[in-house]
C-alpha cells in the first residue's frame, strides 16, 4: 500500500473586500464585485469560465453556432482580441464589417447570455503579424508601446473607433461586455516586424514606462467611452501590473514552441522538456510569495489569483510539429483550480483561421501558419469537437453549479509537494481544497513530455479537526496514467453527509421535489461512496454493487457499468437522494442545458446545441444518433436532418434513436504527381450537411491547399491527418475545384551561389513528399424543435 497524508484542519481562509477598485452595477440592476479572493455577482461568490475566440479568425456566418457550442461547454464569459492590423491595415481606413465586425459578435454573446471581455491592446500578440501593430508604425520617429506623445495619438484614434463599436453593449448599458484587457504582456514579450524578417530581423519594444504606460492607456479608453466594471492585465514573467487599477491574470502552457528558437550553448534544443506546469503549488498565499510561473509584483492574499491564458491548446511553429495531448487541457483545469484559482481563462478555446490582407497577403506571425490558428483548441479551427472540450465541460459544470462554496475554499498542499521534479512520474501529486471541514482531493497523474505510469494501490488520508478521512476506507485505488480528478469529502447531498467518494462529481437537477446527483467514474478506479449511516433514514438498495458497514459509515461499492444509480433517504429532512454514477467514458456524452425553463440532463456523443427553441445535434460521419433526455423532453418533432425511428424509456432517461439520410460527398480526385492533386466536387456534393471536413493524409513539411491560387488553408505536417473545412467555400469549389500542394521535406539541403548574375540554386541530397490519400468526411445536423 501507498499511503500519502496531507493535514487539512486549518482550512480557514481570509476573505476580505472594499479595498479592489473594480467592479459597477448594469441597468438590471445586477452587480460585480471583488473580494482578495473571487469575484462577486450580486454579493454571492461568481466564479468565471473564460475561453478566448478571435471573431475575426472566424466566418461570422457560424459565429452563432459556435457561440452557443461554447457556451454548452460550461463557457460563461469569451475573451476575444481586437487586432489593430486587421481592422486598420491601410492607415485612417478602419474596417468592422463581415468577419471583423465586433459589434455583431459581442451582441451574439450577449443574446445567448455571456459575458465579454475585449483584449483591445495596442499589442495583442496572438501570433498575428508584428503581434497586432499596423506595419505603418514601423520607422516612425517614437516608440511603441510607449507613452511616447507620438505614438499615444494612434492609440487615441484606433481606441476611439473600438469605442464607437461597443456603444450600447457595455456592462452599465444592459450590454455584455464586463471587462477590458489593455495591452499584453507589457515589458514582457514582443513580436518581430515582420518587415525586418530574414534580413535584419528587428523586434518590436518589450514596452517602457511601467505602470505609466498601461494606466495611461487605461485613461484613453475610458476617454474612448470603453467603460467596463472591469480593467485587466497580464502578470507572468514580469509584466506591468498596477493593480491599483487592473486586476492581474495569469496563465500557463504545457507546450513552449518559442524555445526552438531560443540559441545558447548547447546549440538549438532538440527535445521539450517536461514543463513545472503540473506540480501542485498555493498561488493565493502570503508565506509563500513567489513560485514556479508565479512571481507577482503584489501581495498574493491581496489579490484574487485569476487565469486568461491557459493552454487550451498550442498553434504549432515551424521548428516544432508537437501532436498534441488532448489531455494535457483537464489537468492544467485542476492544477489551476487546486492552486486557488477562481477564475479559469483558457486561450485559445476555440480555434480558427487568420484572415487575408489588402496590403499584407498573410496577417500572421511568421513562424506559424499563414491561414491555420486551430490550435488544437478545443473546439477546432472548423467547429470540431475535441476530448478536451468533453473533458472540461464536466469540470465547468462543477465549477459553477458549487460556485458559492468552491470560491471560498483554501488551497492546502502535503510538505514537498512543489518540490516533485516534474520527471518523478512514481510519486503521487495532490492537493485539497477545503472550507470548514468538507473540500476536494485533487488526484493528479499527467505531465507533459514523459511517459506516465499506472499509480497502484493508493490510499490518501486527509486529517481533519475531528476525524480522518481516508480515500478509500480499505485498501487502495488506482490512478491511471495521464489522469487528473477531483474527488469530494465531507460533502453535502441534499442533507446526507458524504464521507468521501472515489467519483467525480458532476452537477445535481431538482426533478419533483427530489434530487439527482450525477458523478463520473475515473477511468480505472472503483466507484465506491460513503455516507454517514447517522444522516439516512433508510437502508441503501442497489442492484448493481454492494452495501456494507464499517463503524458509523454506510460504504457503496459500485460493479462496473456504463451506468449505475442508488437512492438514498435523509435522515433529519426526509429528502430523497438519487446518485447516478458514470464510467469515464459515458461521462463524455454528459450535458447539461435548460430547455423549457428546465434544467435537464441530455446524453448523447454528438455535439449537442440548444438555442433559439430548439435542439441542435452535430454528427460526424455517423448516420444513427441517440438522444437521451431527463427530465422527459418529448424531442420527437424533427424539424430536418433525420427521422425519428425509435423511443425508449431506459432508467432515469427517454431515449430518442434517429437515423440521418446516408450522403455521399462526391468528388474526383485526381493525383497529378507525388507532391500535388486536383479535386473538383458535384455540384450537389455540399447539400444536405452542415459541413465538408476533408482530410488529407500525407508526408512531406508544409500542406498548402488553394482554390484557383488562393491559399485557403495550411498545415505544418506532424503526422496526423490535415483536416480542413469545406463548407464556406461551396460555391468556389463547385465552379473551380481545388488542388493540393505539398511542399517537401529536405534532408541535406543548401543553397548553391557558385553561379554568375543571380543565379542561387537550392540543391537538397532528398527530398520527401507524398500525397496519400484524401477523404471527404460530412457533419450532418439534426434540428429538433421543443
Amino acid at each position: 500500500m501507498n499511503t500519502y497524508r496531507l493535514d487539512a484542519r486549518d482550512d480557514r481562509k481570509l476573505i476580505f473586500s472594499g479595498h479592489i477598485r473594480q467592479g459597477g452595477t448594469n441597468p438590471q440592476g445586477e452587480e460585480l464585485a471583488f473580494t482578495n479572493y473571487y469575484m462577486e455577482r450580486d454579493g454571492k461568490p461568481f466564479f468565471a469560465v473564460c475561453g478566448e475566440f478571435h471573431f475575426s479568425r472566424y466566418d461570422e456566418r457560424l459565429w452563432e453556432d459556435e457561440i452557443v457550442k461554447m457556451k454548452m461547454g460550461g463557457i460563461n464569459v469569451i475573451a476575444t482580441y481586437v487586432f489593430w492590423n486587421m481592422h486598420e491595415e491601410i492607415q485612417g481606413a478602419f474596417e468592422w464589417s463581415g468577419n471583423k465586425d465586433l459589434r455583431k459578435f459581442v451582441a451574439l454573446c450577449g443574446t445567448h447570455g455571456l459575458y465579454v471581455i475585449v483584449r483591445i491592446g495596442p499589442f495583442c500578440h496572438g501570433e498575428v503579424r508584428n503581434g497586432g501593430m499596423p506595419d505603418w508604425l514601423f520607422g516612425r520617429p517614437f516608440n511603441v508601446r510607449s507613452n511616447d506623445e507620438g505614438y499615444l495619438a494612434f492609440v487615441e484614434v484606433l481606441y476611439q473607433e473600438i469605442g464607437n463599436q461597443l456603444q450600447g453593449l457595455l456592462y452599465a448599458q444592459g450590454g455584455p461586455i464586463i471587462g477590458t484587457q489593455i495591452e499584453n504582456e507589457h515589458n514582457h514579450s514582443a513580436a518581430q516586424w515582420a518587415l525586418t524578417t530574414g534580413i535584419s530581423n528587428l523586434w518590436l519594444s518589450q514596452g517602457s514606462d511601467g505602470d505609466a504606460h498601461l494606466i495611461k492607456l487605461k485613461q484613453l479608453a475610458v476617454e474612448a467611452g470603453i467603460v467596463t466594471p472591469i480593467y485587466t492585465c497580464t502578470a507572468w514573467g514580469g509584466a506591468t501590473t498596477p493593480t491599483e487599477e487592473m486586476l492581474p491574470l495569469w496563465g500557463g502552457y504545457a507546450y513552449w514552441p518559442w524555445i526552438y528558437y531560443e540559441h545558447d550553448r548547447f546549440g538549438d534544443r532538440k527535445e521539450h522538456p517536461p514543463t513545472p506546469e503540473y506540480l501542485f503549488r498555493d498561488k493565493h498565499n502570503n508565506e509563500i510569495p513567489k513560485s514556479y510561473n508565479f512571481e507577482p509584483l503584489y501581495t498574493p492574499e491581496d489579490y484574487p489569483y485569476m487565469c486568461c491564458e491557459m493552454g487550451g491548446g498550442m498553434t504549432p511553429f515551424y521548428k516544432y510539429r508537437f501532436q498534441f495531448d488532448y489531455m494535457s487541457v483537464p489537468a492544467m483545469t485542476g492544477m489551476k483550480v487546486a492552486e486557488g484559482c477562481n477564475m479559469i481563462g483558457y486561450y485559445m478555446y476555440h480555434g480558427g483561421s487568420n484572415p487575408k490582407g489588402k496590403r499584407d497577403l498573410y496577417l500572421n506571425d511568421l513562424a506559424t501558419p499563414k491561414i491555420s490558428y486551430d490550435f488544437n483548441a478545443m473546439i477546432g479551427e472548423f467547429g470540431q469537437v475535441r476530448e478536451s472540450y468533453r473533458r472540461t465541460k464536466l469540470q465547468h459544470y462543477f465549477y459553477t453549479q458549487y460556485e458559492d462554496w468552491l470560491c471560498r475554499t483554501k488551497t492546502l498542499l502535503p510538505i514537498g509537494a512543489s518540490d516533485i521534479e516534474p520527471t518523478d512520474v512514481s510519486t503521487l501529486r495532490f492537493a485539497v481544497r477545503a472550507a470548514e471541514g468538507s473540500g476536494l482531493l485533487f488526484l493528479n497523474n499527467y505531465q507533459d513530455h514523459v511517459e506516465n505510469m499506472d499509480l497502484e494501490d493508493i490510499q490518501v488520508s486527509i486529517e481533519l479537526q475531528e476525524e480522518t478521512i481516508r480515500f478509500p476506507a480499505e485498501g487502495g485505488m488506482r490512478v491511471k496514467k495521464d489522469s487528473h480528478c477531483m474527488l469530494p469529502y465531507q460533502f453535502d447531498l441534499g442533507g446526507i453527509r458524504l464521507k468521501y467518494a472515489t467519483a467525480q462529481l458532476i452537477t445535481h437537477l431538482l426533478v419533483d421535489g427530489e434530487i439527482y446527483y450525477f458523478f463520473a467514474i475515473p477511468d480505472g478506479m472503483r466507484g465506491e461512496f460513503a455516507v454517514q449511516t447517522t444522516s439516512l433514514q433508510a437502508e441503501i438498495k442497489l442492484d448493481q454493487g454492494s452495501v456494507r458497514k464499517m463503524n458509523d459509515v454506510t460504504i457503496v461499492t459500485l460493479d462496473e457499468a456504463d451506468m449505475v444509480m442508488f437512492s438514498m433517504q435523509a435522515a433529519v429532512s426526509g429528502e430523497v437522494v438519487h446518485v447516478v454514477a458514470l464510467s469515464d467514458a459515458q461521462s463524455l456524452d454528459f450535458w447539461k442545458a435548460e430547455v423549457q425553463g428546465i434544467e435537464r440532463v441530455f446524453m448523447t456523443s454528438s455535439n449537442l446545441l440548444v438555442m433559439n427553441g430548439q435542439i441542435k445535434l452535430e454528427s460526424t460521419d455517423e448516420r444513427d444518433v441517440m438522444l437521451r433526455v431527463f427530465p422527459d423532453l418529448d424531442a420527437s418533432q424533427v424539424m430536418s436532418g433525420a427521422e425519428l425511428v425509435e423511443t425508449s424509456k431506459q432508467e432515469l432517461f427517454t431515449t430518442y434513436l434517429f437515423r440521418i439520410p446516408y450522403k455521399e460527398i462526391k468528388f474526383d480526385f485526381t493525383k497529378v504527381s507525388a507532391d500535388k492533386a486536383e479535386i473538383r466536387f458535384a455540384t450537389d456534393a455540399f447539400q444536405d450537411v452542415k459541413q465538408v471536413l476533408l482530410r488529407v493524409n500525407y508526408t512531406g513539411d508544409i500542406g498548402y491547399a488553394f482554390i484557383d491560387g488562393d491559399l485557403i488553408n495550411d498545415n505544418f505536417s506532424n503526422g496526423l491527418p490535415w483536416e480542413i473545412g469545406l463548407k464556406q467555400f461551396e460555391q468556389r469549389l463547385i465552379d473551380q475545384g481545388m488542388y493540393i500542394y505539398i511542399s517537401p521535406i529536405r534532408k541535406g539541403s543548401f543553397v548553391n551561389s557558385h553561379t554568375t548574375m543571380a543565379g542561387w540554386h537550392e540543391q537538397a541530397t532528398e527530398r520527401i513528399a507524398d500525397l496519400q490519400s484524401i477523404q471527404a468526411v460530412p457533419v450532418y445536423e439534426i434540428i429538433i424543435g421543443v
